[in-house]
């Protein structure tokens, strides 16, 4: 909680116009993170990326959207999206549907949060926030190309992660083709550029904490995704394992130079030039993910002050 609310403050005082935090299983409430957050900070927007509909109601999920946007004075942003299979099961929940259990959500989320009630699966009038308040942006999670069209058709912005992070420009021609074909602005839909980053100038540093990430995420990245890179989910399961059993140093071993570079790591010079990179195809939002370094709130002052400047100059 500390350590969360420090980033928070630490990503205020730079020149960050966000910050996300994981809702995932049997890990810290994100609301309650947001709430601290809140409190501690003045100027950030403060979003949860991503709550889904199968650990959480719809109408639950309105209910922290509606009451987080009330106490950060309009910061915050909710994000959606289906939620990892392999996280949900671990807790006996499955997840049919996904795409269409995602869209509902979105829309029914947006008709409370807007004081409407919802209609159709198993609502019942007057299902509706009893108080009222400022309108809660919804971005949606996505990876896959159907997800990722989804929330240009329906969200106000679309959290897709990008292994590699080049990816990213071909995840957005998705969202905007979307955005199109249902008769919105394409650019009024947000599609930040979002990987995964590290930054220490000693690379093995900045490696291990990217490697411990990739161990314990690998198994349920897009399987899309990662075939351009010549991966797999599958690839990832001896470090998952390791990482499982306790065996941190092995797990990390367990990941190849090459799946590295499905995310960003090393000194601020190396994330300036691959992040350029990204700039040129086209990427106007870049979203940090972590684990940002071996110190994550140090990570978040170092991006602030060495990267950043050098992006926007």
């Amino acid at each position: 909680m500390r350590e969360f609310t420090e980033l928070a403050m630490a990503a205020d005082e730079a020149a960050f116009d966000q910050v996300w935090v994981s809702h995932d299983l049997f890990w810290r409430s994100a609301p309650v993170l947001v709430a601290a957050a809140a409190a501690a900070t003045r100027r950030v927007h403060l979003g949860i990326g991503i709550m889904n509909p199968f650990s959480s109601h719809p109408a639950e999920l309105a209910m922290h959207a509606a009451t987080l946007q009330e106490l950060s004075g309009g910061r915050f942003l909710l994000g959606i999206g289906a939620g990892a299979e392999e996280f949900l099961a671990w807790a006996g929940l499955q997840r049919p549907r996904p795409l269409s259990a995602a869209r509902e959500a979105v829309m029914a989320c947006r008709t409370l949060l807007d004081r409407g009630s919802p209609a159709g699966r198993g609502w019942q009038s007057p299902a509706r926030l009893r108080w009222d308040g400022p309108r809660v942006p919804i971005y949606l999670g996505a990876m896959g190309p159907k997800m990722l069209a989804l929330g240009g058709e329906v969200a106000d912005g679309v959290l897709g992660l990008s292994f590699p992070p080049e990816r990213a420009t071909a995840s957005a021609a998705i969202v905007r083709a979307a955005a199109a074909a249902a008769g919105r602005d394409p650019e009024s839909v947000d599609v930040p550029a979002c990987f995964w980053c590290s930054i220490d100038d000693d690379p093995d540093r900045a490696a291990a904490p990217l490697a411990e990430k990739l161990a314990y995420y690998g198994p349920s990245l897009s399987a899309a995704q990662l075939a351009d890179a010549g991966l797999s989910p599958v690839s990832f399961m001896p470090a998952a394992r390791a990482l499982e059993r306790g065996e941190m140093a092995m797990a990390r071993g367990l990941i190849t130079p090459h799946m590295l570079r499905l995310g960003v790591f090393g000194s601020a010079a190396a994330i300036v030039d691959r992040c350029r990179g990204l700039a040129a195809a086209g990427a106007t939002h870049l979203s940090f993910g972590p684990p940002l370094g071996p110190d994550p709130v140090a990570a978040v002052v170092r991006l602030g002050r060495d990267v950043l400047p050098a992006l926007t100059s």
